[in-house]
């Protein structure tokens, strides 16, 4: 399992980059002021960021206890993305509405888009992190599955 310091180091970094290409990008696509799509980035980021630490611990957890590992297959990476966009959408979707003066409607379609680059993000980018900060038993596991 990962430890208190690089599971902050994930999460921290996993917020910090995905604001730099959101924030920008949502303005434009969305028509809504930078200013105002920052301030909804860095509170969603924020929300994201202290969901991203207690949800990974109970998913590494959880899949330990299942499967007797953390290293995470295709689909379990798949299914772990979409986990956490679910949870977060929940908790994201009354505070867009509230803050962008929008409908909850509005508020939806704005947050299935961010959720959609959010998966695809989480996905590379996770797969990126592991692969530049392995956990030492994964070698082992993969030297005895091949």
């Amino acid at each position: 399992m990962r430890s208190a310091l690089d599971r902050l180091r994930h999460a921290l970094s996993f917020e910090i980059i995905a604001l730099i290409l959101v924030i920008p990008a949502g303005a434009i696509l969305f028509d809504v002021p930078l200013h105002d799509f920052g301030v909804v980035g860095i509170v969603s980021a924020t929300l994201a960021t202290l969901w991203n630490l207690g949800y990974n611990v109970l998913f590494d957890l959880a899949l330990q206890r299942l499967t007797g590992t953390t290293l995470k297959s295709r689909i379990v990476r798949v299914l772990h993305a979409l986990a956490f966009e679910a949870g977060l959408l929940v908790v994201l979707l009354p505070f867009i509405a509230w803050y962008l003066g929008i409908s909850l409607w509005d508020a939806f379609v704005l947050d299935i888009a961010l959720a959609a680059f959010y998966i695809v993000y989480a996905y590379v980018f996770n797969l990126i992190y592991d692969t530049l900060f392995p956990l030492p038993e994964w070698a082992q596991e993969q030297a005895e599955s091949t």
